[in-house]
């Protein structure tokens, strides 16, 4: 057996009705002394624009990914589909990296 075997893992899929969640050895931070947010992951740094900040400030297990389209198209008047598919590939890119849980879908 090769180590890249043991290193594999299913890809969780990030979809509208996910609840996605900041894992708790991930922090979301605002570094003062330079004016911007940080993610903070083991070993990682992620420089969050303003826009992904507004999205992973709501990633509290309880908001679904449309909830959160949603409202950011409410806040930015913009159609929620093309805000939903925004969120859903950046959420995606971060679960993939470990760093954001998907959370269950919802009851709906």
């Amino acid at each position: 057996m090769s180590i890249g075997q043991y290193a594999k893992r299913e890809r969780t899929m990030i979809t509208g009705d996910c609840r996605p969640s900041i894992p708790r050895f991930v922090k979301l931070r605002h570094d003062a002394g330079r004016g911007r947010w940080i993610l903070l992951a083991p070993e990682r740094v992620f420089n969050p624009d303003e826009i992904a900040v507004s999205v992973l400030q709501r990633c509290d297990g309880v908001h679904s990914v449309s909830d959160i389209a949603a409202i950011l198209a409410d806040d930015y008047q913009a159609p929620a589909d093309v805000i939903l598919k925004d969120i859903i590939d950046m959420l995606q890119d971060l679960s993939d990296k470990g760093v954001l849980n998907a959370g269950e879908p919802t009851n709906s």
